[in-house]
């Protein structure tokens, strides 16, 4: 099997998880862990003046049922008012009822559906989106490296248009696309369990 960057990665997806996500994970399955440090889960909209951020709070797991990736599940949770776009008029605007209505929707969620190998290092990913309190079908992108060294980085880009979600307003004086781009940078490692099962 070939070994082969944006977050999510290594032998797959074994990104987002935690020890204790992995406690309970079936005996003879790949366990993964990763490292928030090394890791983020941010968004990018093309404006006249630039909008980009992360989030300082979110967790995410990677489960699986066997050493087949396609039985991995994903789940991502971030904490809408923890946005941080270095700018705090950007932020209260990001945080408002217009956008992420963060007093009633609390979280920004995605629900993997099933995993899809595209390639030696790439991977689709469909699940549900979810974005002040709206939910839709959308899939992550994801390029995973160090494939079949125990460690390594996945990164990813779910795109979607605001407008779907809600997201009608603009900012003053700030013109700003309808397509934005959430993006997910995460590096972990394998802990225990057998290798991941991938196509050359």
């Amino acid at each position: 099997m070939k070994k082969p960057s944006w977050s999510i990665g290594l032998t797959i997806l074994f990104v987002f998880t935690t020890a204790a996500a992995w406690a309970q994970a079936p005996t003879g399955v790949p366990v993964f862990e990763f490292d928030k440090a090394k890791s983020s889960i941010g968004f990018n909209v093309k404006a006249s003046v630039a909008i980009a951020g992360k989030f300082d709070k979110w967790d995410a797991t990677m489960k699986f049922t066997s050493t087949d990736v396609s039985t991995g599940v994903l789940d991502i949770k971030a904490q809408a008012a923890s946005v941080d776009t270095g700018s705090g008029m950007k932020d209260g605007k990001l945080k408002s009822k217009d956008f992420f209505d963060v007093q009633n929707n609390p979280y920004i969620t995605f629900h993997s559906t099933k995993v899809v190998q595209t390639g030696p290092n790439t991977f689709d990913i469909p699940g549900t989106f979810t974005i002040r309190g709206v939910s839709k079908p959308e899939t992550l992108s994801l390029t995973v490296s160090g494939i079949g060294t125990g460690e390594g980085e996945v990164k990813g880009i779910l795109a979607f248009d605001r407008k779907d979600y809600g997201m009608n307003s603009g900012i003053p004086f700030i013109k700003i696309a309808d397509r934005v781009e959430v993006e997910v940078d995460l590096f972990g490692k394998r802990v225990s369990g057998p290798p991941m099962s991938l196509k050359k």
